[in-house]
């Protein structure tokens, strides 16, 4: 990891308001597939949408090793690929989740450090997560302490949720890529179908 990406890392760990881990059942996929994904995010986000897994994201790409990943109704997020090795990735995310979104009475924003570990083990595809969190300010802090758990309950079963939806939304596109690509191609997105051919197209 890089010098800035380290200290960002390190602000968050000191003094998180909010840590879980989570860790998802198998799933028959091959790792390769799901990297392969990982490095496309706006074909994965193509195939989200066309799932019908919620919310539907949308994903782009920035310059460096990271991507915005917006549903466009108030959920939005900065991921920055901050450290990688074979079956390990570290993000650094910065999200925010405007008023009411998912239930909350203000807008919250937050900085989180995720280290994302997936390997296949004997029964399939499997992933896990771990995350610490620290709110955007010290007053939206004090004002959440009171929901603390069920905040980070909610924070663990929507991770969680994304986990599972992202395992399964490979394990699709391995076995079923052709019911794919006229989605794609109807929702109009050259890169999408660029990165869908560049990925898929040997099997064709």
């Amino acid at each position: 990891m890089d010098l800035p990406n380290r200290i960002l890392a390190q602000e968050i760990l000191r003094k998180p308001q909010f840590s879980f881990q989570t860790t998802t059942p198998p799933v028959d996929v091959r790792v390769a597939t799901m990297e392969k994904l990982f490095d496309h995010p706006r074909l994965a986000a193509a195939m989200w949408r066309e799932c019908q897994f919620v919310p539907r994201l949308f994903a782009f790409p920035l310059p460096s090793e990271g991507l915005i990943v917006d549903d466009t109704r108030g959920l939005k997020g900065t991921l920055t690929l901050a450290y990688r090795e074979p079956g390990k990735r570290v993000y650094l995310i910065d999200g925010r989740v405007e008023k009411w979104r998912m239930g909350n009475p203000f807008a919250v924003g937050a900085k989180m450090v995720v280290i994302y570990t997936y390997w296949r083990g004997p029964k399939g595809f499997q992933s896990h997560l771990q995350t610490w969190t620290t709110l955007d300010s010290a007053l939206l802090g004090t004002l959440t302490r009171p929901f603390k758990r069920y905040i980070q309950h909610r924070q663990e079963e929507f991770m969680a949720y994304i986990l599972g939806n992202m395992s399964h939304g490979g394990e699709f596109a391995e076995h079923s890529y052709e019911n794919f690509l006229g989605p794609i191609r109807r929702e109009g997105d050259p890169v999408a179908v660029r990165d869908y051919l560049e990925v898929f197209g040997k099997h064709r």
